[in-house]
C-alpha cells in the first residue's frame, strides 16, 4: 500500500495505530473523528489523541503532573486558558485552525470551543497519558473512566 492509500484509510479508522511505524493526514483524521477522545497512536514514549469538542464545550480543566502536552487546533475556534493553579488561569489566547499550544507538565489548562461548529483537536502527550486504544465517546465517558466528577 502506498502512503496516500494508507493516509486515506487512516482517516476513516479511529483505532490506535501504535506502536507500529505509521503515516497519516492528521487534519483529515481529526476532521473525521466524532469522539470526545480517541487514542490515535500510542508508543512507548509518545501518544497522539484526537478530540472533538461540541459547540460551547470544553476539554475540562486539567493538569498532568508528569506529562508534557502539545495541542493543535485542526478545525474550529477556541480559547485556551492556562496557569500555575486551577484558580489562576492568567494566560489566555484565542486559537484558530493550525494554532498550537505547548502545555508543560504541572500547568493547569482548559480549552473551550468558542466557534459555531465542533472543535477538532490533535493532542500529543509525552509520555503517553491514556491507555492504548482509549476511546471516550463523550466528555462524561472520559470523566467517568478517569474518576473525575462531571460539572
Amino acid at each position: 500500500m502506498d502512503c496516500h492509500s494508507a493516509k486515506k484509510e487512516a482517516s476513516n479508522c479511529p483505532c490506535d495505530h501504535g506502536p507500529a511505524p505509521f503515516t497519516a493526514n492528521i487534519p483529515a483524521c481529526a476532521g473525521n473523528n466524532r469522539n470526545f477522545r480517541t487514542a490515535f497512536w500510542t508508543g512507548q514514549h509518545l501518544q497522539m489523541t484526537l478530540m472533538c469538542i461540541p459547540i460551547r464545550g470544553d476539554i475540562g480543566l486539567e493538569m498532568h503532573p508528569d506529562t508534557d502536552q502539545y495541542i493543535r487546533v485542526e478545525q474550529g475556534q477556541a480559547l485556551v486558558c492556562m496557569g500555575g493553579t486551577s484558580d489562576t488561569l492568567d494566560r489566555r489566547c484565542r486559537l484558530r485552525d493550525g494554532d498550537g499550544v505547548f502545555v508543560p507538565s504541572g500547568t493547569w489548562h482548559n480549552i473551550v470551543n468558542t466557534g459555531s461548529c465542533p472543535l477538532k483537536l490533535s493532542s500529543v502527550y509525552a509520555p503517553p497519558h491514556h491507555p492504548h486504544g482509549t476511546i471516550h465517546c463523550t466528555k462524561a465517558d472520559a470523566q467517568r473512566e478517569e474518576g473525575v466528577l462531571a460539572y
